[in-house]
């Protein structure tokens, strides 16, 4: 459900407005066979013209997984298509298709939404944690949703009109911090708010934690204001396992401070690369 900036991947989604409404109308009557079958022969162009992107998921395999040359090149080709598959499922979303979810987790999820108090949801960029959106459905409480706000009209309207019947608000991210006055707010009376939980926006502001056999930089503010308002933490992956099939892992994050608390993210976070790891969607060097 957030997609935000990073100076070497901008966080929005390919394509012209007028592209993307004909994509939608497509998508209504169209099995995804064929646009899965349409994007296949796309890769191998995205890979040549974005080079930075498949060279950090190269990097990736080769480094994080320690695969040869050979299998981590069929990996990033394999990563590509699974993203590529990943945006289809977005605007196939939006164009009425539905999809089924297996929840794991979904007892703590129930236990914190029927409480009295706020919490966070962490996500990341793995998997396609906007359907979460469509299927982890509140009933005593209000979604905000914090997204990248440069998105194109087209997405953001789209995105409106599903989330508003699944009790989700969006919260765009821009440079006047706007933001800030509503996650206070959402908190402050009882409601959710979900941010991501791997991406640091050019700020020194950052946790340095162990993650893939490395140490890498994960934002600040998620976890400072949870410990500071001593908030209750899930961390929800939502990752796709077929055709039109996802199952969705939700974890209670643990941790007396905010170090601890982004560690562990870091930890659940690994477990599911580990499991699925052709669904990493960070197409820049994360370890940096």
């Amino acid at each position: 459900m957030a997609e935000l900036e990073h100076k070497d991947w901008k966080g929005t989604t390919d394509g012209t407005p007028w592209m993307q409404r004909t994509l939608i109308r497509w998508f209504r009557h169209t099995s995804l066979f064929i646009p899965y079958w349409c994007m296949g022969w796309m890769v191998p162009f995205y890979m040549i013209t974005r080079r930075k992107g498949y060279q950090a998921s190269y990097k990736f395999y080769r480094l994080r997984f320690g695969m040869n040359r050979a299998k981590a090149f069929w990996h990033a080709c394999l990563n590509h298509f699974r993203f590529g598959q990943i945006i289809v499922d977005r605007f196939a979303a939006y164009a009425g298709h539905q999809f089924r979810f297996e929840v794991e987790g979904q007892e703590l999820f129930d236990e914190l939404e029927r409480g009295k108090d706020g919490f966070l949801q962490l996500s990341s960029h793995v998997g396609n944690y906007e359907l979460a959106g469509y299927s982890l459905k509140p009933a005593h409480k209000t979604f905000y949703s914090l997204v990248f706000a440069g998105e194109t009209e087209t997405v953001m309207a789209s995105r409106s009109r599903l989330f508003s019947t699944h009790g989700v608000k969006m919260v765009p991210v821009g440079t006047d911090m706007s933001h800030i006055f509503a996650i206070n707010t959402a908190l402050q009376t009882g409601n959710i708010v979900s941010m991501p939980g791997d991406r640091v926006f050019g700020s020194p502001r950052s946790i340095t934690c162990d993650f893939m056999a490395g140490k890498a930089r994960f934002p600040l503010g998620p976890f400072a204001l949870a410990v500071q308002r001593e908030l209750p933490v899930l961390a929800v992956f939502v990752m796709k396992t077929g055709m039109k099939r996802y199952k969705i892992y939700v974890r209670k994050l643990q941790g007396k401070d905010k170090e601890a608390l982004c560690q562990c993210f870091a930890t659940e976070l690994e477990h599911i690369i580990k499991l699925y790891p052709t669904q990493w969607f960070n197409f820049y060097d994360f370890w940096t």
